[in-house]
């Protein structure tokens, strides 16, 4: 009996012991589990924690180093992403602002405070922004009614302030410094400007202005070329350096005035300035006074042929084709192999030319720029006025405007021949003659007859001759 109470608990003493085991391990298992499946969740957030720690330093140094642009796209790739992440609205909103783009920035101040409402700080921010945003419209108002005191007074105490990158800003400031005459402030202001962005024409043409004014033409075009370099095509500054160009020519003229002025008497060296100022005045566009200084240096010495050259470069300016040819004539025996003397007689030879044909344009009443419509407007209104049945009495005149006004449509009605006639082309080339196109045809009298649209039909009679010649309008 003993034996059997001892085999009876032993059997129960292992059973227990297997059923604690057995409870360890599956108590081990959940833990396990529990581990295993809560981890990658804990490292997720932990990582999202690292990653957005990581994207606000990033952007922090590409504003600290005014890198915006790589700042913006930061913050816009991390809203793509995460469309709930408030400070990448709030920092986005900042950037926006400091840059003056002031709609953007209030539309991302207003999604942060969506997902963050009365953050105090935001709410203070946008307030500066509207702030901001009116002083940069008034400041522009008042730099067009030409306040420029009070304008600067706008840009530097309120704009820059709270939006020191903006570049709209920075740029009127240094329009109302020069306006003011500040030209030195003008020109740090656009090296600050030009060491952020050494590609800034607007900067670039507005320093060389300030440089103009200061007479340092040789930095100012130093500017203008590197403007023109990154744009060919910049009106502006392609204006500007012509300006220079001349301002750097009325200098000359000027020192040229004085060195003449020292000694009058001394011929030898009198003559070479006579035709430096020559020159310059040519460039200048001064056809009159270039004349009288080329002149000069020819009365001094009768061969210098840049003088003579020169003199009928002058001569052109002041509309003497006659004595530009006679010039030019003159000095092209002289110098042969000389391609600019036979270009400048060809130009003289044209403009001789062109000045005694008919103007076709101020026969029929319109300018050098009229449409089609337009000229042939006109030429209905003059035949209809030089009629014949409208001249009676003075018949012989209305038929000799009336053939100068058919010959004027005859040119500038056919496209082809207007351009040719614009380009100085031969008026015997185009059909006619000395006496200006004939509407009649050829030998003996023809009668040239006209219908226009409403109908209304008359010519002028010639003597013997059949024949006629209709024009339908």
């Amino acid at each position: 009996m003993l034996k059997i109470l001892s085999l009876s608990c032993s059997v129960f003493n292992s059973m227990a012991w297997r059923g604690l085991v057995y409870a360890v391990c599956i108590l081990n298992f959940l833990l396990v589990c529990q581990l295993l499946l809560l981890q990658p969740l804990v490292s997720s957030l932990d990582g999202k924690r690292g990653n957005d720690a990581e994207l606000f330093e990033r952007v922090s140094q590409s504003i600290k180093v005014k890198r915006y642009s790589e700042a913006l796209n930061d913050l816009n790739a991390a809203i793509g992403a995460d469309p709930a992440l408030s400070e990448a609205y709030y920092r986005s909103a900042s950037v926006l602002r400091q840059l003056c783009r002031y709609e953007e920035s209030e539309k991302s101040y207003k999604r942060f405070l969506e997902l963050k409402p009365g953050n105090s700080v935001a709410v203070k921010e946008l307030s500066q922004l509207q702030q901001a945003q009116s002083a940069l419209e008034t400041a522009f108002s008042l730099f067009d009614t030409g306040d420029y005191t009070k304008a600067l007074e706008y840009v530097d105490k309120v704009v820059l302030v709270f939006s020191p990158a903006c570049s709209k800003a920075k740029l009127l400031k240094v329009k109302l410094l020069l306006a003011a005459k500040d030209y030195s402030s003008a020109i740090s202001e656009t090296g600050y400007i030009l060491k952020e962005d050494e590609n800034n024409l607007e900067a670039l043409l507005l320093r060389g202005c300030a440089y103009y004014h200061l007479a340092d033409h040789d930095v100012v075009q130093r500017h203008y070329q590197k403007g023109l370099r990154l744009d060919p095509e910049h009106s502006e500054l392609k204006k500007a350096e012509d300006n220079v160009n001349k301002g750097k020519l009325r200098l000359a003229v000027e020192d040229y005035k004085g060195a003449l002025a020292l000694d009058p008497n001394h011929l030898a060296h009198n003559v070479h300035l006579h035709l430096g100022l020559c020159k310059v005045l040519v460039k200048l566009g001064r056809g009159k006074d270039a004349l009288s200084n080329c002149s000069a240096a020819l009365n001094i010495d009768e061969e210098l042929l840049d003088a003579l050259v020169q003199r009928g470069e002058a001569k052109l300016l002041t509309e003497d084709w006659e004595g530009a040819v006679e010039d030019l004539k003159s000095a092209a025996p002289k110098s042969p192999q000389d391609m600019n003397i036979r270009e400048a007689l060809m130009r003289a030879e044209k403009a001789l030319k062109m000045s005694k044909r008919k103007d076709w344009y101020k026969i029929l009443g319109v300018s050098r720029t009229a449409s089609v419509a337009e000229i042939k407007r006109a030429y209905k209104k003059l035949a209809l006025q030089w009629h014949a049945d409208k001249n009676v009495n003075n018949r012989e005149e209305a038929e000799a405007k009336f053939r100068e006004i058919a010959a004027a449509y005859e040119v500038l009605g056919d496209e082809e021949k207007r351009s040719r006639y614009d380009g100085g082309g031969d008026i015997e080339d185009m059909g006619m003659g000395d006496g200006g196109f004939n509407p009649f045809g050829g030998g003996g009298g023809q009668h040239f007859t006209f219908t226009f649209d409403g109908g209304f039909h008359g010519g002028f009679p010639g003597g013997g001759g059949g024949g006629g010649y209709g024009f339908n309008f």
